[in-house]
């Protein structure tokens, strides 16, 4: 039986797959090519570090598993660069979305609706695991952190990121839900948790990571500025301003 936050995560995720707004897509038709690569295109023009920090190409033939396929941009990547691949998510949202995406170009993967807190795969099945930005939306992200583990052979590769509260839109996010509201006593977790995409989404500091990802010999955290950070900024001052303060943390973990 799925708890009520979780249904709640559920529910806002099958009504829009993740990259699928209607400010991204504006009115092209869903499914159809062009609507997909609006999507990539959008994606990879706010984060172009994905590619630096997944470095798709390097895996081919490794077995990959991406926890929370999303819109299956990603994912296609990893298809495309010859990973055997394999993908979960909560919604069949996501899930029809990607095997759409894939079958475009004649490509395919394992694709299940599942709750990646109890992932159906045996210990040591997957050379890679891929998740960005969605483990912080899980009920139990240490849960999923502990499955990833479970499923990762020794010496795998767990790529992924997460959201940061010593970030700007952190900030940005207190002070109109917090400061500005009149209620200046709410912390920016109480803040991002309940007003930054779906009920539950959770931001870290680097060491409450570190903390998470312990079961990890190897951590590797890396902090990025994003566009979603320097938003209505100055050009000049977006330039000056360093990656630490970025809403992103790319997490590069070994087992």
């Amino acid at each position: 039986m799925e708890s009520e936050l979780t249904q709640k995560v559920r529910a806002y995720w099958e009504a829009e797959a993740c990259g699928t707004a209607t400010h991204i897509v504006g009115e092209l038709r869903p499914m159809t090519r062009e609507w997909f690569e609006r999507i990539e295109e959008y994606r990879y023009a706010m984060e172009p570090f994905i590619h630096a920090v997944a470095q798709f190409t390097r895996h081919r033939g490794k077995r990959l598993l991406e926890v929370g396929v999303g819109a299956g941009t990603d994912h296609l990547q990893w298809a495309r660069a010859g990973a055997q691949c394999h993908g979960v998510d909560l919604t069949d949202a996501a899930i029809e979305t990607t095997r759409a995406r894939l079958a475009l170009y004649g490509l395919s993967s394992q694709l299940q609706r599942v709750n990646a807190e109890q992932l159906p795969y045996p210990d040591a099945s997957f050379d890679i695991v891929y998740s960005w930005g969605v483990i912080l939306c899980a009920e139990h992200p240490e849960q999923v952190i502990a499955e990833i583990d479970r499923v990762l052979k020794p010496g795998g590769q767990f790529i992924g990121m997460m959201y940061s509260s010593r970030s700007l839109v952190a900030l940005r996010f207190w002070v109109k839900y917090a400061l500005l509201a009149g209620k200046p006593w709410r912390s920016i977790y109480d803040v991002i948790y309940h007003h930054m995409e779906s009920l539950g989404t959770k931001p870290y500091t680097s060491a409450e990571l570190r903390r998470m990802f312990a079961v990890f010999p190897s951590v590797q955290l890396i902090p990025y500025l994003t566009p979603y950070d320097t938003a209505r900024l100055p050009g000049w001052l977006a330039r000056l301003l360093p990656d630490a303060l970025g809403w992103f943390v790319a997490v590069r973990a070994t087992k």
